[in-house]
């Protein structure tokens, strides 16, 4: 989950947890930290480039948001492909295959060669075909089952249901089988561990903030639930789309008696509910209030699923994919500091 905030030292940071690993975002840096089998800690910058840079209209605001949202998953998913393979599981799972096979040494150096021959093709194709798969699942049960369950509650009833109800039951709808999506793989062992990683990048950064030294038992003490979370952000566009809904039926009444003319209309109001969603999450960054908690209060709670405690090992991790981030002469001191906290 990509996290955005704006610490102390008037710089920024944010982070999204990955296989064996946490993906960091600096003011002028992003860094992928990752856990290898030798157990030591692989660093890799990544060079970024954004829309925004060179249209300056993609960075307006309620714009931004909904660029913002897919650049993210675009680089969430290359970094994700990046971890699984520096961690080691692709290479378990060809060394199990190799196994199997009773493979020689040349003939592992040739499938080896083959593989990565293969490796970008079948990479694209599978983006490709996830990116297509996913926005159908979604467009499914996202927009179509939820009208189509309030359709059968009014046939039920007939038609006594305020149709002004609508979009409160779709939206309540949405976020129950988001949640419940989120319930169910946090219980697989890699989800569980990704989602510790989750939560040793948001102590880390929290113990950043606070401008505390970056050590294991600094970091191990801050909280896992931040409110500028990506979680929080997910959350806040749901309910928010429930609010575009309801104006939009209040405005129009009548309309969402065309079943598929309502959908497609729901699709089409999913980048305002991003956008105003985005907005929320920078006011939420900025202050720090009755109101800013409010708003962030039903992502916070939704992180108990998507954060979980982390192991020394995982925080560690973290603290030096922020520190590959941080301004030289900020790195420089806090490398230390973490030095002195590891052999203390």
């Amino acid at each position: 989950m990509i996290l955005l905030l704006r610490v102390k030292k008037k710089f920024s940071v944010g982070g999204q947890a990955l296989i064996e690993g946490i993906m960091m975002k600096g003011p002028e840096k992003t860094a992928i930290a990752v856990r290898t089998p030798e157990k030591e800690i692989d660093i890799k910058y990544v060079e970024e480039k954004h829309l925004k840079d060179k249209y300056p209209i993609f960075g307006a605001f309620l714009i931004r948001g909904v660029v913002n949202l897919i650049e993210s998953m675009i680089e969430g998913y290359k970094a994700l492909m990046y971890s699984a393979d520096k961690s080691g599981m692709t290479d378990l799972e060809e060394e199990n295959k190799n196994k199997v096979e009773n493979l020689s040494a040349e003939e592992k150096e040739q499938k080896t060669k083959e593989k990565k021959k293969k490796e970008s093709l079948i990479i694209n194709i599978a983006m490709i075909v996830g990116s297509v798969l996913g926005v159908v699942l979604s467009f499914f049960l996202f927009m179509y089952v939820p009208a189509l369950l309030f359709d059968g509650l009014e046939f039920v009833t007939n038609g006594a249901t305020p149709d002004k109800l609508r979009p409160l039951f779709e939206g309540v709808l949405k976020i129950a089988v988001f949640v419940g999506y989120i319930a169910a793989v946090s219980k697989m062992n890699d989800i569980k561990r990704v989602f510790m990683y989750h939560g040793a990048e948001h102590k880390t950064i929290f113990c950043l903030e606070k401008g505390l030294e970056l050590t294991v038992d600094n970091v191990r003490k801050q909280m896992r639930f931040h409110p500028r979370c990506g979680t929080s952000f997910m959350i806040l566009m749901l309910v928010v789309s429930i609010l575009v809904s309801l104006i939009t039926v209040t405005l129009f009444p009548g309309i969402t008696k065309y079943r598929i003319l309502w959908v497609l209309i729901k699709i089409m109001l999913v980048p305002l509910s991003c956008g105003v969603g985005y907005e929320l999450i920078k006011l939420c960054g900025k202050y720090d209030n009755k109101i800013t908690r409010i708003i962030a209060a039903p992502g916070l709670w939704v992180q108990r699923l998507t954060t979980k405690e982390p192991e020394d090992d995982m925080i560690e991790v973290a603290i030096a994919s922020i520190i590959a981030v941080l301004p030289e002469g900020e790195a420089s001191k806090e490398a230390e500091n973490s030095e002195e906290g590891l052999e203390n």
